[in-house]
């Protein structure tokens, strides 16, 4: 089946921003009194809305937080994203085939529209996507939960069962299947969790230069 719409999630798939608010929540959490690394992070928090993380952090630590902790994150990870955030390697070429086919792409992300603005305005990928962006923020609940891809394949005019989504964090991919949605695994990254991804329903790749062939392909 030829996919009507293909749904890419933000952080890591467009932006390459996961290494650096991986490394920010490493140092937020340490500072709190639990030691993390950036890859700790990674595993446990990667594709999550904050408010998750928020709640899971205090599980670790024992104690709560400010209820503005969230907010604080974010703040210090749009202070990070000031100095400039790259593209992903090859999304562009990516996006040029996408449009030279007429195959329609947007956006569903757990991150908030100013996150989303912020990185992909830097990046220079903004006015490819700027009003085909959906957000965790706008849904009752976030990743794993199926909600912003279903919110995404709505607004957009298609059925969830014609997407695809490009993903790369377990919660992503399982949000995807849970939307009924087929989902390439973006698992360039070393330090991610190839099983994981592969066993939450993940078709694995590893060059966003292999996108464009997979989707042909797997649609013929």
């Amino acid at each position: 089946m030829t996919p009507s719409l293909v749904i890419f999630d933000c952080d890591g798939v467009l932006v390459d921003t996961e290494r650096l608010t991986n490394r920010n929540m490493a140092e937020l959490v340490t500072e709190l009194g639990h030691a993390m690394t950036g890859e700790d992070c990674q595993k446990q928090f990667m594709g999550r809305t904050l408010e998750d993380v928020h709640r899971r952090v205090e599980a670790l630590i024992g104690r709560k937080l400010p209820a503005d902790w969230p907010d604080q994150v974010r703040r210090r990870d749009l202070e990070s994203f000031a100095a400039g955030v790259p593209a992903i390697r090859g999304i562009e070429a990516v996006l040029d085939r996408l449009d030279h086919d007429n195959l329609p792409f947007c956006v569903g992300s757990s991150g908030r529209y100013e996150k989303m603005r912020t990185t992909l305005g830097s990046s220079g990928l903004l006015p490819r996507l700027e009003g085909r962006l959906f957000s965790a923020e706008d849904c009752a609940n976030g990743k794993p939960a199926p909600d912003v891809f279903l919110l995404a394949a709505r607004k957009m005019g298609h059925a969830p069962e014609t997407c695809v989504v490009i993903e790369d964090s377990v919660p992503g991919v399982m949000a995807a299947r849970a939307a009924g949605m087929r989902v390439y695994a973006y698992a360039e990254d070393p330090a991610c969790d190839r099983a994981a991804l592969s066993a939450a329903g993940g078709i694995l790749f590893d060059e966003m230069a292999q996108l464009p062939e997979l989707l042909l392909s797997n649609s013929r």
